[in-house]
């Protein structure tokens, strides 16, 4: 194989046309033309009983629309890829992650977020009971906790099994195995589950 002196060339010389050529994609992108605006689309849903309508970037999570657009920031951004479970919410009685889910994907939804499952003065009975077991610490997953757990009760009343349900031809438990599996998808930083389990089990009437 001839080598880079046979064709005048030096080795420095090669390394250099090699790195000059791997820059040009990078200078092709970075050079000016015409850039193109953001594709916007209409959407309407119910949230927390309330219509609204917005005109979204289609790029648009509904986690961001709900933060950034109608300034409900009880849905917290946490690992922004569905893993710890911040940013839960209910769309017509299901739970989801928010953050994987494109706002425009809900025309039409009834989407109730943790602001509209109580009040300060008119707590839901989850978020009574999470007050009252001590189901959080620092607060930052709570809401996506909160959220979840009222999900889940409704699965169960719904005889929706668990992945842990040994025999699944009989109606879902409220056993701690299987509350723990259907709240894995929420994480909690400060390790309060013990507790979160306590209150799920208040709210169902299985112990105060």
């Amino acid at each position: 194989m001839d080598s880079p002196e046979a064709f005048g060339l030096s080795r420095r010389g090669v390394l250099a046309a090699g790195a000059a050529s791997a820059a040009l994609p990078a200078v092709a992108t970075a050079a000016p033309g015409k850039v193109e605006a953001p594709k916007l689309m209409k959407v309407a849903f119910e949230v927390n009983g309330k219509r609204r309508a917005l005109e979204l970037d289609t790029r648009t999570t509904l986690l961001d629309a709900l933060r950034e657009h109608l300034q409900l920031t009880g849905s917290k951004k946490g690992c922004d890829h569905g893993q710890c479970g911040a940013c839960t919410v209910l769309v017509d009685g299901v739970r989801i992650n928010t953050c994987l889910s494109l706002a425009v994907m809900h025309e039409g939804d009834k989407i109730t977020t943790i602001e509209g499952l109580g009040t300060p003065g008119d707590l839901h009975p989850m978020q009574a009971a999470f007050v009252k077991h001590d189901g959080y610490q620092c607060g930052y997953c709570t809401p996506g906790q909160i959220c979840s757990a009222v999900a889940v009760l409704a699965e169960i009343k719904a005889g929706i099994p668990s992945h842990v349900t040994d025999d699944l031809t009989t109606r879902p438990s409220l056993s701690n195995d299987e509350l723990r599996e259907r709240m894995s998808g929420n994480i909690c930083r400060c390790g309060a589950y013990a507790n979160i389990v306590d209150a799920i089990n208040d709210v169902a009437g299985v112990r105060a």
